[in-house]
């Protein structure tokens, strides 16, 4: 007879490959061992658990009924050499992967409230140095937990003080540099990911979990600048080919400012025969004070498969009355489009290179915003009219810009921007 434990390690390395799909009644009755035991560490030469190909039909094979027997439980032990955790590794462990709503003072969560959104979990990334993501996600991701039932996780780019702190440096500045953000295990499980970074750079452990979550065919939303997300550090490969973050996964990345930078503002011009679409439903007036990007060249236009849904017209100042500038054309500001990543299963995208903490004062690029993040998910059917897009508390942004001190940007807690 199998022992309780190994039974118990079978059922964890099952999980840790299948997922959610792993779920039955004999590995809920397995569980309920010693929680310690569910904690394996698995040290093979031969299997990476992330390039482990064929260890689901492996390990299911032995979990089904009548199945199981020592010989067996014996042969899948020494071959993935497993062995208990150590209490010290146990706590690590649990650290590294946390459970999807798991709370900690280096990043926040929301839990949903009753809503569409029930059950499926966001995970923001907030990692710019200049558009104060720090604010806006956060803003977003209550919006999103209290008025549509979405369980929000926001993650934060943290100095050595575990402080969320946009003054950081980038590689160009410093080639030293390494950027920090803890908690990125929850893509594992997330439904969908906002990203909202830009020129970070990020050890090999942690952009692992954006490749990994990239091949999964779980959809994506870019803001801004995530267009220029990441700065050297990508080793995201696909058919041998360098993966472009900006250009092959949003469809586009950042070519300059088209408007005049911290100088005029956009008007969102809504792409009339997309009006119909279910990420423009009730989107009446876009409004933001930041400037238009180019993201192809001068001549081109946006990559095929990517569906422009709103324009960006420059103006000729920062207030929303400002005139129109006549010397500069509308560019996309807003599109859908695909990604396929190595696993071959396709991925809905959204970007919107409109974004700063303050163009999200707009209501209309707040409910643009979410009502994307449901069409991503496949939920665009429980899109409503009339669903709320209003703040949950206070939201005063500080203004754009890398005067750190002039615009009061200091390095502060997660929690403080709860």
């Amino acid at each position: 007879m199998v022992e309780e434990a190994e039974i118990v390690a079978l059922v964890w390395l099952y999980q840790r490959v299948m997922g959610p799909e792993a779920e039955s009644a004999q590995m809920s009755a397995a569980q309920s061992a010693s929680p310690k035991m569910k904690l394996l560490k698995l040290r093979s030469g031969e299997f990476a658990m992330r390039n482990v190909i064929h260890a689901n039909t492996i390990i299911a094979s032995l979990l089904l009924p009548g199945i199981v027997t020592s010989t067996h439980a014996a042969e899948t032990w020494n071959r993935f050499e497993v062995k208990p955790l150590s209490d010290a590794e146990t706590n690590e462990y649990a650290e590294t992967t946390p459970d999807p709503m798991s709370e900690s003072p280096l990043w926040l969560t929301y839990r949903g409230a009753e809503g569409p959104g029930r059950g499926k979990h966001i995970v923001f990334i907030a990692a710019d140095q200049e558009y104060r993501s720090e604010q806006s996600m956060p803003m977003l991701a209550k919006i999103l937990a209290h008025r549509h039932g979405f369980d929000c996780t926001v993650l934060f780019s943290l100095n050595e003080q575990n402080e969320v702190d946009p003054t950081q440096k980038i590689r160009w500045q410093d080639k030293s540099v390494m950027h920090n953000i803890p908690g990125l295990e929850h893509l594992q499980k997330a439904d969908i990911l906002v990203l909202f970074s830009r020129l970070i750079t990020l050890p090999d452990e942690q952009i692992e979990h954006i490749i990994n979550y990239l091949d999964s065919g779980k959809p994506v939303i870019g803001i801004r600048t995530a267009n220029h997300g990441f700065l050297q550090n990508f080793p995201y490969t696909k058919n041998g080919k360098k993966v472009r973050f900006g250009d092959d996964v949003l469809g586009g990345s950042f070519r300059g400012h088209h408007g005049n930078w911290h100088a005029d503002s956009t008007r969102g011009i809504i792409v009339e025969e997309m009006s119909d679409h279910p990420i423009l439903t009730a989107v009446e007036d876009i409004w933001g004070p930041s400037d238009v990007y180019r993201t192809y060249p001068e001549g081109g236009r946006l990559p095929e498969g990517c569906q422009a849904l709103v324009y960006g017209q420059p103006l000729l100042g920062r207030q929303p009355d400002d005139g129109v500038n006549t010397k500069k054309e509308p560019l996309p500001v807003a599109w859908t489009k695909t990604w396929t990543g190595n696993s071959g299963k396709t991925a809905r995208v959204f970007h919107v290179t409109m974004g700063s903490a303050k163009d999200y004062e707009s209501a209309g690029l707040r409910r643009m915003t979410i009502n994307a993040a449901y069409w991503c998910l496949g939920m665009e059917e429980q899109i409503r009219a009339d669903s709320s897009v209003e703040y949950v508390g206070s939201y005063e942004p500080l203004p754009s810009g890398f005067n750190y001190e002039k615009l009061g940007v200091v390095p502060k807690k997660p929690a403080a921007y709860r």
